[in-house]
């Protein structure tokens, strides 16, 4: 009982909601069924057209029911749970080219959260993936600035370590990993080191927790199978190194996992990213993997508020975790 109170009262933020991409936006009656405050689904990749096309239908969608709210400043979460609705935020990577004014045009659409990389070089900086890190471009500082000047907060995930590491001393505002976990439990490319998480909390961000399985614990050869303890290891260590106030949840629900797709179609997404070079096979194992299963959807997440309690932590410390920390360093970055 104590469990379903405080997660039917908490503000509930999952930043990375990639499940909403790509026309699966039917799956936004999932994250109001696990009692979710505010949901982030990914908008762009490096092609604006398809960018401005997604907003486009994202921001059509909004007013057309009225259970839903677009995030442009903290206090919309903050109505978005009075009026029992769910916030909408808006957050891509990449879609920058190389104008500096697409901050503010994307800016005045909406998008709220702008990642700097995916995996791979851009003209920002390099992804995690490339072997070799020569950091922030010149683009990219100037990028870092503009976003800043704009209140546009900053994501640091999927970067490779000097980018982000330039970028976290260049920020003059909280920046975030908003889906990223700890290299020293489980060091694969995809999850960050201890001085990253720091160099983060420094700014005044966060790191958020992501539940994709084989970035939780190893595949070792065959699916990743994490438990939810296994997850929540991440968010004790991240704890115990950052402090309560720099960990949120960041869970990175994904069409392409089980299981939201069938078996042979995640299988044939997979190949066509290792194809592409998006992905290392080293990093991104032959999938499917299975989420941990007392979060499996995002319906069902009231488990981590159980595992959460679980595993001892106190009632504020959870609603923290949850969704308190999010809001405020969204306060911080974009205004009340």
């Amino acid at each position: 009982m104590e469990a379903e109170r405080i997660h039917r009262d908490a503000i509930v933020i999952d930043a990375v909601a990639p499940l909403l991409n790509l026309g699966k936006k039917n799956y936004v009656d999932s994250y109001i069924a696990g009692g979710v405050t505010c949901a982030g689904p990914n908008v762009g990749g490096a092609r604006n057209a398809n960018t401005i096309k997604e907003i486009g239908g994202w921001l059509r969608l909004i007013r057309s029911r009225e259970d839903l709210k677009l995030v442009q400043k903290a206090s919309d979460i903050e109505t978005a749970k009075r009026d029992g609705k769910i916030g909408i935020l808006l957050r891509f990577s990449e879609p920058f080219e190389t104008d500096l004014n697409l901050v503010e045009a994307y800016h005045t659409l909406g998008v709220r959260l702008m990642q700097l990389t995916y995996n791979r070089r851009d003209y920002v900086g390099d992804g995690c993936e490339e072997d070799i890190d020569g950091g922030l471009s010149r683009f990219g500082k100037n990028l870092v600035r503009r976003l800043n000047e704009n209140r546009v907060l900053i994501d640091c995930t999927h970067t490779g370590y000097k980018t982000t590491m330039d970028a976290l001393s260049l920020t003059t505002r909280p920046t975030v990993f908003s889906h990223s976990n700890s290299a020293a439990l489980f060091p694969c490319k995809r999850n960050i080191l201890d001085d990253q998480a720091k160099a983060a909390a420094a700014t005044g961000g966060l790191v958020g927790v992501t539940g994709v399985p084989q970035f939780v614990v190893p595949a070792n050869g065959g699916p990743a199978r994490p438990s939810l303890d296994d997850l929540i290891a991440h968010v004790d260590h991240f704890v115990s190194l950052i402090g309560i106030d720099h960990v949120g949840l960041g869970l990175d629900y994904c069409g392409g996992t089980l299981p939201f797709d069938n078996p042979e179609t995640i299988v044939s997404a997979w190949e066509k990213e290792i194809g592409e070079g998006t992905w290392n096979p080293e990093t991104y194992p032959r999938p499917p993997h299975y989420n941990p299963p007392e979060i499996e959807t995002p319906e069902m997440l009231l488990g981590m508020t159980k595992g959460l309690l679980r595993r001892g932590y106190k009632e504020q410390d959870v609603r923290k975790i949850l969704g308190l920390n999010w809001l405020r360093v969204f306060r911080e970055v974009w205004g009340e």
